[in-house]
């Protein structure tokens, strides 16, 4: 049958409940979301009383940061009620998620009362972490049963991308099917089917991977600053490492998965593992859990001037002033941007950082191997669900495969690892886990013992794989052939920022796809799409006084920008993560956006002391002439642009971005599955090359306010000064962009074209350099990664 979600139900409020509510509802999908009666609630109570506990409980999700919405007024498709009075609603949705609390017998309840009043043909699934979906099917009517199955989202389910399918021997296979589809394409997930085993996969291969990093720790005598130092950005993994990590999710969380796995898997051959701590015990006992109990692995405390984070020393359970770690592995391996040259680094390093990183990959490769095909008959199930539910760059079998199958492999037997047999099999016919050929990957099938095409390769187009269609690069950028007529662009920089090296590539790239192609996509596949202009280039030449070399560096990005919008082929960008400063120049001078959902996109120059000099001045000006209109004041709109700069405000998401006015509603498009967006992109380029694309023309008609708009502009800057918002030096640089984004001090509203305004923009940005309070902020950019308010 042909299914649509118009409404969902979530049966649960909790802090999982509402924020997957929330998502449903970020995405624009009628929401009921329902949890128990109020207690003390009788019949005499009023409605509002009775929804108390579901109310405050959405309430606490909506106001939580991060927040679980796209955008705050998503929170209107959500409807609220209780269990007792508004059950018989679900009769009207097409979906009902189970999401109260983990307890078999409960959810049977929950059950008995959702088969009374469940439509035939709803499905209906459990977003349990841990309780064997088999269980909680038994008893109910086939219909139901064949509607039904586990579908684990991770949390917050706004941004952990994965979503476990595990289906019963009863479920239609055909729901299977449509949840695999629907959470990638509509919620933006990546889905992975899951058997019906302990933790299914996710956590039972993560939970290990950290009680792993327990024992080696206590094993090699290492510290928690230590074990953060190494398990963190360096070895692909979240800043927030192994402990802080912990803390965030629950150490109760991860010793209740823990003992679940030993208590449900008698025969896993590296049970031992999950053995707690003693220490862990302890601190389970003592309730510090972590950030819920306001104390774990860390601690905050209030100083007279400030936050200090204080680490726990398991030997003396005392809380200790954080301490710096050092060890020469990690500061070769930082030096490096390509994750696995760094992780070969530090296999190969002699220190005990080095030592910690063979250990804990030789345990970690030793169960993966052992978990195929009892929890997937498919490796990449298990890369997938690391990678999405953990925040790992690259997943455990990747990791092996990048860093050598065959050598690795020796090195653990050396040191005493057991490795299923498949393992054995597959070197034996000189394969690895991966492999790449023609722009497509294929993964090793343990069941065939041949290569098989990754699913979902024509919809996951990723640049890298396309290597061997590399037309051009350079050493910091890549051009490489999509097929069908589009190129593309990619770069590969340090927080992927934008200096000499990537706008040459952007300059070749347009002129070569000018020559040879239809079109070009501009994206990369890094954490984020870029953290704007090389900001170090800029402060070494304001340092030199080189103003000469200084305002053609700033001539050259400019121009470069404009090569973006002015190409005879349709430039389409695909951003993604952060997106500062200059990487956001870059998406406003494109023919289309092609932006995953989760982009954090704004121009923030103000806050280093210059205002954006890359032609992003100049475009919100722009577009600031396009959206006068005779029924509001010409001031009042220009106000609207300017704010934006001088805040230096930031888009949480896409769909925000998409209401500052960054993202045009008529031309750009958001996309859930970041995954997808580089094949939108492609897609979008064609689009507008087979609908006749025409170069467009730089604009004249570009209508700037002069002394009318910067009165008004002034008046509001001084207004914050006075409050106490703005520094002196933030109203010199806010008055800088006054004069910019007014045409000047003009006498009268005048039309001018954009050349005017990037020469403006570019004599503003050049005087700002040449501050000593801008200086200095850049220069705390560069040495602590934040600019200092002076």
């Amino acid at each position: 049958m042909q299914r649509s979600i118009k409404k969902v139900a979530v049966l649960g409020s909790g802090v999982m409940g509402s924020r997957i509510a929330c998502h449903f509802a970020g995405i624009g999908v009628e929401v009921l979301l329902l949890d128990m009666l109020q207690p003390g609630s009788n019949e005499s109570t009023l409605k509002k009383e009775r929804n108390q506990l579901v109310d405050s409980s959405l309430q606490a999700a909506i106001k939580s940061n991060p927040s679980p919405l796209y955008l705050t007024k998503f929170a209107q498709n959500i409807s609220t009620g209780n269990f007792t009075d508004d059950i018989q609603k679900i009769s009207a949705v097409d979906w009902i998620i189970e999401v109260v609390v983990e307890r078999l017998d409960i959810k049977k309840l929950i059950y008995d009362e959702v088969e009374k009043y469940r439509k035939p043909g709803t499905l209906i699934s459990s977003n349990t972490s841990g309780i064997p979906i088999h269980l909680m099917a038994e008893g109910r009517s086939d219909d139901f049963q064949k509607h039904f199955c586990g579908t684990h989202f991770f949390n917050p389910p706004r941004y952990l991308r994965l979503l476990e399918v595990i289906p019963t021997p009863k479920t239609d296979p055909a729901v299977v099917d449509f949840h695999m589809h629907y959470g990638d394409v509509f919620l933006g997930k990546t889905t992975v089917l899951c058997k019906d085993t302990p933790a299914f996969i996710a956590n039972r291969v993560g939970v290990f991977s950290m009680m792993s990093v327990l024992h080696i720790m206590e094993k090699l005598e290492l510290s928690i600053d230590e074990i953060e130092s190494i398990t963190g950005p360096i070895m692909g993994r979240p800043k927030s490492a192994t402990f802080r990590t912990a803390d965030v999710v629950g150490i109760d969380t991860l010793v209740k998965v823990a003992n679940g796995v030993a208590a449900s898997c008698p025969n896993d051959e590296a049970k031992n593992i999950f053995t707690l701590p003693t220490w862990l015990e302890k601190m389970v006992a003592q309730n510090w859990l972590g950030d819920k109990t306001g104390q774990g692995f860390f601690k905050k405390i209030k100083t007279a001037n400030s936050k200090e984070i204080l680490t726990l020393n398991l030997k003396t359970f005392e809380y200790e002033p954080r301490v710096k770690v050092k060890f020469a592995s990690i500061g070769v391996a930082k030096a490096m941007e390509n994750l696995p040259d760094r992780l070969k680094s530090l296999y190969t390093a002699s220190d005990k950082a080095g030592e910690f990183v063979r250990q804990f990959h030789f345990a970690l490769f030793a169960y993966i191997s052992h978990r195929i095909p009892e929890i997937s008959d498919e490796l990449y199930r298990l890369d997938d669900a690391l990678k999405a539910g953990f925040g790992w760059e690259i997943g455990a079998f990747e990791t092996w495969n990048e860093l050598g199958a065959e050598q690795v492999i020796k090195d653990m037997k050396t040191a005493g690892y057991t490795l299923a047999p498949w393992v054995e099999t597959m070197l034996s016919k000189g394969l690895s886990f991966y492999k790449i050929q023609e722009g497509k990957r294929y993964y090793y099938d343990v069941a065939t013992e041949a290569y098989k095409l990754m699913p979902g390769s024509e919809s996951f187009l990723i640049l890298s794989d396309l290597k061997e269609k590399t037309i051009w690069k350079n050493s910091a950028c890549t051009l490489v052939d999509m097929n069908d007529g589009i190129a593309g662009f990619s770069w590969n920089t340090k927080m992927n920022s934008i200096g000499g090296e990537v706008l040459e590539g952007i300059n070749k790239s347009i002129h070569l796809a000018e020559e040879k192609f239809n079109g070009l996509v501009i994206a990369n596949e890094s954490n984020l799409f870029s953290a704007g202009a090389n900001v170090g280039m800029i402060f070494m030449l304001a340092i030199e006084q080189d103003y000469e070399e200084l305002d053609m560096a700033i001539r050259t990005f400019q121009n470069s920008m404009m090569r973006v919008r002015y190409s005879s082929i349709p430039v389409v960008v695909t951003p993604h993560g952060l997106c500062l400063g200059g990487g956001c120049e870059m998406n406003l001078h494109a023919d289309s956006i092609c932006a995953a959902a989760e982009t954090y996109i704004g121009l923030v120059e103000l806050g280093i002391g210059v205002i954006p000099g890359g032609g992003g001045t100049k475009e919100l000006v722009l577009r600031a002439s396009d959206e006068m209109h005779a029924d509001e004041p010409e001031t009042i709109t220009l106000n609207r642009r300017f704010m934006q700069i001088a805040t230096a405000k930031v888009a949480t998401s896409a769909h925000e971005a998409m209401d500052m006015g960054i993202l045009r509603k008529a031309q750009d498009f958001i996309i859930l599955n970041q995954s997808r967006r580089i094949t939108k992109a492609k897609d979008q380029a064609l689009q507008l090359f087979n609908a006749g694309y025409t170069q467009p023309q730089q604009r004249k008609d570009i209508k700037v306010l002069g002394k009318s708009g910067l009165g008004a502009l002034y008046a509001g800057i001084n207004g914050m000064h006075k409050g106490g918002y703005a520094t002196d030096h933030d109203v010199k640089v806010a008055k800088k962009l006054a004069f910019v984004m007014c045409g000047g001090d003009l006498s009268e509203p005048t039309v001018v074209n954009e050349q005017y305004l990037l020469d403006l923009e570019r004599e503003a940005f050049l005087s700002l350099c040449g501050e000593k309070k801008t200086l200095e902020r850049i220069q705390s950019v560069i040495t602590v990664g934040r600019p200092i308010r002076n």
